[in-house]
């Protein structure tokens, strides 16, 4: 028998899910964590493949009406081409009377291997002390099988759903999420169609309290090539005979930003929003420990001594980050040689109020400008190869008041309202595309590890994070239309 949803019903949902053994939660993600799906690696594509089929079944084993969307195929270096992995959409519900939610995740994975400093097999699910160890377990196969048990526990009751749910689930996030754009256009009228809200849960708490994340910076990487003779040259036959291209680019590279982080391109740090009393009350009742985070990443001096300016400068305000050289000798061991090219490789992130073609404007005059007063004979090229723009939500919108109450009943704490200092494209792309209202709802912790060597989700987020996930959607149906 069917019962119509109410508190109650919530929770049994909690209730199945704290009964249920440690390792019936495990199950499905040791076998996901156990295929390499390293988008950027084209010979585990059909490892990527296999993932995408993985997924697929799982989610017509619990009843979805499951599609899987041919995107396209990469074009590789060598010019030849290689098929895209499929993404896979699923509904559950058509209930016109209730709230349709989408549920954003992604299956593929950073690259990993044992002797880049893992402690376990960062394919094999490792479990130490609570920690469930294994490259994509908290970025972000965890969170995304934590919603597919959500909607499990539901079927497992034979209880409806509150909201019809929806997901969209893709293989390329780790490098560009190549064609997912060109399918959320394609689909907006369709799969998008009757979506109220989108949730996305590739993030992470910032401390050990829950959060609700409402913004994330955009990220404008650049490429400032300085290219001067035909050839490398011998420093001891044409040092001092020659402007070397190194010199320059280094020289240009110092005027970018100061020693104290004050970036020196004229109209990045202009174009800021400012900080308002009210958001500056925020940041003030966020949870973070400066100390901690000193300790987590091995400094003895912050560019800031105190909670608010540190959150500030790591959410809501850019930052250029200088990334490498290519071209410079780089190996173990001495080379006397002039570089004839070489490539700068830097970023910046940027907020609201700042445009990715307006940034690459800035930065080719400002570097053009610096370059000219060096009177040098080399050539400079400056070309800007990723604009990705910034996302930011009204955490006052009653979708994060949903996700508020349904912490409180899980966790039993008010959460944190936090930005990501990083990017996701995607939830721009959503809300530029579909019009729709996201959610941040992260399940993952501040130590979790993402991209880095050790990388793991505790069992008690991956636990209580599906607990959260089951109120958040009955927190939703309770909500008012908009």
């Amino acid at each position: 028998m069917k019962i119509s949803v109410c508190t109650n019903s919530v929770k049994d949902g909690i209730t199945v899910i704290t009964e249920m053994q440690h390792n019936q939660l495990q199950i499905t993600l040791r076998q996901w964590i156990a295929v390499e799906s390293d988008s950027s690696d084209v010979t585990k594509r059909s490892d990527l493949h296999r993932m995408m089929d993985m997924t697929a079944e799982k989610l017509r084993l619990i009843g979805g009406s499951v599609e899987m969307v041919d995107v396209g195929t990469q074009t590789l270096p060598n010019g030849s081409s290689i098929a895209l992995p499929k993404v896979v959409t699923a509904r559950f519900g058509e209930d016109p009377s209730k709230r349709t939610v989408c549920v954003y995740g992604h299956v593929d994975v950073q690259p990993a291997k044992k002797e880049d400093g893992w402690a376990t097999d960062p394919y094999e699910l490792t479990d130490i002390d609570g920690n469930l160890y294994g490259r994509g377990a908290s970025d972000n196969k965890a969170p995304v099988l934590a919603w597919i048990h959500t909607v499990e526990v539901y079927k497992a009751l034979n209880i409806d759903l509150p909201v019809n749910v929806k997901f969209i689930i893709e293989g390329m996030e780790e490098t560009g999420s190549n064609g997912l754009d060109d399918m959320i256009v394609a689909q907006k009228d369709s799969f998008f169609s009757d979506v109220d809200y989108i949730i996305i849960s590739d993030c992470v708490w910032l401390s050990k309290r829950p959060a609700l994340t409402y913004g994330t910076r955009g990220n404008c990487y650049f490429f400032a090539e300085v290219e001067g003779p035909k050839k490398d040259l011998h420093s001891g036959v044409y040092g001092g005979t020659v402007m070397e291209p190194m010199t320059d680019l280094i020289g240009i590279l110092d005027k970018l930003i100061s020693p104290s982080g004050k970036i020196l391109i004229p109209g990045i740090r202009e174009a800021v929003a400012h900080l308002s009393d009210e958001e500056w009350k925020m940041y003030q009742d966020i949870e973070f420990d400066l100390e901690s985070y000193k300790r987590e990443i091995g400094l003895s001096q912050l560019m800031y001594s105190n909670k608010v300016d540190l959150l500030a400068h790591r959410w809501r305000h850019p930052t250029v980050s200088i990334h490498g050289i290519e071209g410079a000798f780089s190996s173990p061991g001495t080379k006397t040689v002039i570089p004839a090219k070489v490539i700068a490789k830097f970023s910046i992130r940027q907020v609201p109020n700042m445009d990715p073609a307006m940034v690459e404007k800035q930065v080719t005059d400002y570097l053009h400008s610096v370059f000219a007063k060096r009177k040098s004979p080399n050539k400079l090229n400056v070309t800007m190869v990723i604009g990705a723009k910034p996302w930011l939500a009204d955490p006052k919108h009653p979708l994060y008041e949903a996700g508020k109450a349904a912490v409180k009943r899980v966790f039993a704490v008010e959460p944190d309202l936090i930005r990501e200092g990083g990017t996701i494209p995607i939830a721009r792309s959503f809300q530029d595309v579909t019009g729709k209202s996201i959610i941040m709802l992260p399940i993952g912790g501040f130590d979790d590890g993402l991209h880095s060597q050790n990388e793991k989700i505790s069992r008690y987020n991956y636990m209580e994070g599906t607990k959260l996930f089951i109120a958040f959607l009955h927190e939703v149906s309770q909500m008012e239309k908009h």
